[in-house]
């Protein structure tokens, strides 16, 4: 009898999620506990008319997912080496101090996000410490760091997927609402902080570049271009889908309460107040499906983000750019450490209001992406770099279109949003 009668066969669900990979991980880096107050906050103050906000940010950041696969795949280097040849050192060291800040940047948002939730359940100023003692744990703890990063970020995109649909199965939202919310042109759509903080935290070109680093940890080479091309674009949906669940959760249970009074806007940004709220609509279970949901991002944001600022930089520094060297992972330590810091500060002082500070924390993270966005598509145009590999007119058009946005949100939230 041949060995094959001994092999157990594979699920589809199995082998749909075994092809998968870096564009999981881009999931799970975009959804944490600031993207969660984020588009909790825009759908109860908007309800649905910021929908199509959310599939334009998709589009730019899927265009620029496929740019970072096609660079790792092409050129089989780290993007910090490819950087530097093409421009020199200095850029290079310029795009990895801004890709750390951006991950600090959300590092510290998460972890003001966490406590807002855990808090509220069992008060305690430290709880930041804990989840981040468990994400050094992970950094140090693997040696195939890689490969234990893809199978834990696979399950808690499946946590976040199912948490997050129940809750809107229970809100069942209008759906002429939602075909409404489609329409960049009714008008309704207001551009300030909450708003650019939601398109922060979806279209993140850092997030973007990273991708260049895992096609290469994958093993993936020019052969495997249409498999890594599938792959960032699932993953950006995966994005799409997750955000929309819970703005139109938002949307559908909150925003009639704050039209008629019965909620304050001070509500709408507490994590705590929102998984009490959903409650008494709910039931008891949908109160602590929300909070396993929140609790699965926060752990797989925590981990991922900290890793995109710590390997950047390292590479950029020539200090390692490889998930088994040292540099890296002391780098990631790095970011979570500050951001855990900054937070735990403000958390113990009881300086700012974290809801508000979270908004503005993934606001923020827009004004440095310019810089490596532009970096990514001139890289992605150069023959000497792509060889017959290069951008087409179409991914040209709506990429470079993103980048100006980037360059239009960057200027009014640093003259106008921030100094207000």
């Amino acid at each position: 009898m041949s060995d094959s009668a001994d092999v157990k066969p594979v699920s589809l669900f199995g082998r749909f999620f075994k092809i998968l990979g870096p564009g999981l991980v881009a999931a799970c880096v975009v959804i944490g506990p600031g993207s969660i107050v984020t588009s909790s906050s825009v759908g109860a103050i908007a309800g649905f008319a910021n929908v199509w906000v959310v599939i334009v940010s998709v589009i730019f950041m899927s265009v620029y997912l496929t740019l970072a696969v096609r660079l790792g795949v092409v050129t089989q280097r780290s993007a910090g080496d490819v950087i530097a040849d093409a421009a020199g050192r200095f850029l290079s060291i310029l795009v990895g101090v801004s890709v750390f800040f951006i991950a600090a940047a959300y590092q510290f948002g998460n972890n003001l996000g966490v406590h807002a939730a855990i808090n509220g359940f069992i008060p305690w100023n430290y709880w930041v410490v804990i989840l981040n003692a468990f994400a050094l744990m992970f950094l140090f703890g693997f040696k195939d760091l890689y490969a234990m990063l893809e199978r834990c970020m696979a399950v808690l995109v499946g946590v976040m997927l199912v948490a997050f649909a129940t809750n809107l199965a229970f809100a069942r939202p209008d759906p002429m609402a939602l075909l409404r919310g489609l329409n960049p042109f009714s008008g309704s759509t207001e551009f300030g902080l909450p708003l650019m903080g939601l398109i922060g935290t979806t279209f993140i070109v850092s997030n973007a570049l990273y991708q260049s680093y895992l096609v290469r940890f994958k093993g993936w080479n020019v052969a495997d271009m249409k498999l890594g091309l599938f792959d960032a674009r699932v993953g950006a949906t995966i994005m799409a889908v997750i955000t929309l669940m819970i703005m139109c959760t938002s949307a559908s249970v909150f925003h009639p309460q704050l039209l008629a009074g019965e909620m304050a806007i001070e509500d709408i940004n507490d994590v705590s107040k929102i998984a009490n709220q959903l409650e008494p609509l709910f039931g008891p279970a949908g109160r602590y499906v929300f909070c396993i949901g929140l609790f699965s991002a926060a752990y797989s944001s925590f981990i991922v983000n900290s890793m995109i600022g710590g390997f950047v930089l390292s590479d950029a520094l020539k200090l390692g750019n490889l998930p088994n060297e040292r540099g890296p992972r002391i780098m990631s330590a790095i970011v979570l450490l500050s951001g855990m810091g900054v937070a735990l500060y403000m958390i113990v002082t009881g300086v700012g209001k974290p809801a508000g500070l979270i908004v503005a924390a993934q606001a923020t993270t827009v004004v440095a992406s310019p810089l490596i966005a532009a970096t990514l598509l001139w890289l992605t145009n150069r023959k000497s770099v792509m060889g017959e590999k290069t951008n087409g007119p179409v991914t040209n058009a709506v990429a470079g279109i993103g980048l100006i946005v980037l360059l239009l949100i960057s200027a009014k939230i640093l003259f106008i949003d921030l100094l207000k």
